[in-house]
């Protein structure tokens, strides 16, 4: 078992080194949580021997576990600060959720798909994170009992900002979502709201990620 948890540190090291920061992820923050966070704990078994490589995992239910340059990507994004309150729409596999809970206060999670939910949520319990609460729910409507967040971060692509989350992003704050068609190339977006509540916009480069999907009921 040592063995096999040293082949992941390096592992790990080597994903951080070679895919990451050479890539221009410079944030020491990020990088040390990308370097310590265990990412084959959230990947199915039988992808775990994939798990530090520069690639998007199907974690079942159709949807993905982002490749690690993007998660550290979206992390430096955010600018995360240790007294931040950050929303994550999609918790998918539960690993961009504990990347962020390395370096903010806390992480509300929302994920449509029970199933998803449930095991996000024992992966992150089993990893000793106790700053993550994870909800079963529409991401569209975000988590108002919670708002305002000083973070937002989106990682599946609705083909418009919903207005939910901009409603809950605090003046000052940053959410990062990619944008765009299903199935398609989607823009990552940087949003800022600034002290008067005016929003600024930045397209940041060209992703695919699978579509954010609303509660149809």
């Amino acid at each position: 078992m040592a063995s096999e948890q040293d082949s992941y540190t390096a592992a790990r090291t080597a994903m951080v080194r070679d895919q990451i920061e050479a890539r221009g992820v410079s944030s020491t923050g990020v990088l040390e949580a990308m370097r310590t966070v265990p990412r084959h704990r959230f990947v199915p078994d039988g992808e775990r021997h994939r798990a530090y490589r520069d690639t998007p995992l199907p974690i079942g239910q159709g949807q993905t576990i982002s490749q690690p340059y993007i998660v550290a990507l979206m992390t430096e994004l955010a600018a995360p600060k240790p007294s931040d309150r950050a929303l994550e729409v999609g918790t998918g596999s539960g690993y961009q959720a504990a990347v962020l809970a390395q370096l903010v206060e806390h992480v509300y999670t929302i994920e449509l798909e029970p199933a998803l939910a449930q095991t996000a949520q024992r992966a992150l319990q089993e990893s000793g994170y106790d700053n993550i609460t994870v909800r079963t729910g529409d991401g569209y409507a975000g988590w108002p009992e919670h708002a305002p967040f000083d973070i937002i971060i989106v990682t599946a692509a609705p083909d418009h900002v919903p207005q939910a989350l901009i409603d809950q992003l605090k003046p000052g704050g940053s959410m990062i979502v990619p944008v765009g068609p299903t199935y398609a190339s989607q823009q990552l977006q940087l949003i800022q709201k600034d002290a008067e509540g005016q929003m600024h916009v930045r397209e940041v480069a060209p992703v695919r990620f699978v579509p954010l999907r609303r509660d149809a009921k």
